[in-house]
């Protein structure tokens, strides 16, 4: 016989794990239809030298990439970004700018597993491309928050920066030319601390000076206000004024929304990938910050240039799926306590009943009842270790006088109460009045 294993960082999906998945990513579409994106999709499969384009360093290396049948170099999909950088060269003549899109679906990476992280994963990703402005940042960051929030996620912070500015600041202390390798060393920072950091960042520009200046720019100091933050990064960066004035707008434009006590500026953000251009931002659930970001991005203006001339500034974030639903379980998030299987299951205690049984189902199904029939004749206490193993929370049992009567008993399996003579309509009133 075949062993049956699974490959390192790859993992099935039990119907309780998938259940939440669905509730989370139903959630998550509706978000981002009332925002007016729409949604894609792109092929797993996609050219090696489409992928490698502009994904740098580390991605290379984790990329999964093989020969196919036909001798071509093809490779699975890394993230999502890339692929749509693709696309909207591809399809750029069909499409309105700027154009909001939105894409749920798995990618892979040949990365060591850990903790909510595997080498198949989802991604969740929203973008918005054709347009370079403070209100296109905005409504990303404005979707993030209304998404988390959506979720049931009251306590998350999101650390906003702006790569401009740092690129700035590193021309000029004379680091530029090793910016993309600076970029990547501060990026670990949460990983390996701040020492760390600053012996790679030493060993890179050959300076102490140099190394603690990059340090000093990227550290968050206790009691400074995101304004004073911003005024004092200018000034490191030589009185620089464009990036900084997009911030201030950015910030401006948050706290008129009232949600701006969600949000910290950050300049320790830089985001590993080197097609970000412009703000970047990572997001923290306060409560779980070792599990890392569970919605980051930025913008990227740059980045379709590689296969199209026309200029399509964008501007987008991805939400970690596996990532955030590890935490949503360590949370005990009210998302996770309400996966059920059904609302009810109909126990079978006479299976020449079953016309009945789904007639009655079928009616609570039209009220929006998720109802579950027991398909046969077993002991009623094998029905409701059924019921238990698929976390439902109520069952109906029909006598044959209840039939009679039209009307059933409705029993909650978790306080192991009765309530008997009910009409279907106070059943389905009963159901959906405790949920």
């Amino acid at each position: 016989m075949i062993q049956p294993k699974v490959l390192k960082g790859f993992r099935d999906s039990l119907p309780s794990q998938e259940i939440i998945k669905k509730q989370v990513i139903a959630t998550l579409e509706k978000v981002f239809s009332s925002h007016g994106f729409v949604p894609i999709d792109t092929p797993v499969l996609e050219y090696t030298e489409v992928l490698l384009g502009k994904g740098g360093g580390e991605t290379d290396k984790q990329i999964f990439h093989f020969e196919d049948n036909g001798g071509r170099d093809v490779a699975l999909r890394f993230d999502l970004t890339v692929p749509f950088a693709r696309f909207m060269a591809t399809h750029l003549h069909k499409l309105p700018l700027p154009f909001k899109r939105f894409h749920i679906a798995k990618v892979w990476r040949g990365e060591n597993p850990q903790k909510g992280r595997f080498r198949e994963f989802y991604q969740c990703d929203f973008d918005i491309v054709g347009i370079d402005s403070a209100s296109a940042d905005v409504e990303i960051l404005l979707m993030m928050y209304n998404a988390l929030t959506a979720l049931k996620l009251e306590r998350f912070t999101i650390h906003i920066a702006h790569r401009g500015l740092l690129n700035a600041f590193l021309e000029h202390i004379n680091c530029f030319d090793n910016s993309v390798e600076i970029l990547r060393i501060v990026d670990k920072i949460r990983k390996i601390g701040s020492k760390a950091v600053s012996v790679q960042l030493e060993q890179l520009t050959h300076s102490k000076e140099a190394a603690a200046a990059i340090l000093n720019f990227i550290t968050i100091v206790d009691g400074e206000t995101a304004e004073e933050t911003l005024k004092r990064l200018s000034l490191l960066a030589g009185g620089e004024k464009e990036y900084t004035e997009r911030m201030q707008s950015i910030l401006e434009m948050l706290t008129s929304l009232g949600i701006r006590d969600r949000f910290t500026l950050d300049p320790s953000i830089t985001r590993g990938l080197d097609y970000y251009t412009g703000v970047v931002y990572e997001t923290f659930l306060n409560d779980l910050v070792d599990i890392g970001s569970v919605c980051s991005g930025g913008r990227y203006n740059d980045l379709a240039s590689l296969y199209t001339k026309a200029e399509l500034p964008g501007v987008g974030s991805s939400i970690g799926l596996d990532r955030l639903l590890a935490a949503l379980e360590e949370l005990n998030s009210p998302l996770v306590q309400d996966a059920t299987a059904s609302d009810v299951v109909i126990l079978n205690q006479d299976e020449a009943l079953l016309p009945h049984y789904f007639k009655v189902a079928e009616a609570l199904r039209k009220e929006n009842v998720r109802c579950d029939v027991y398909l046969s004749q077993r002991k009623i206490g094998a029905q409701f270790k059924y019921a238990e193993q698929n976390d439902i929370p109520y069952a109906l049992l029909f006598t044959e006088e209840d039939i009679a009567l039209k009307q059933c008993t409705l029993r909650n399996l978790a306080t192991r109460t009765d309530v008997s003579g009910l009409t279907i309509a106070q059943v389905v009133e009963q159901i959906q009045g405790n949920n």
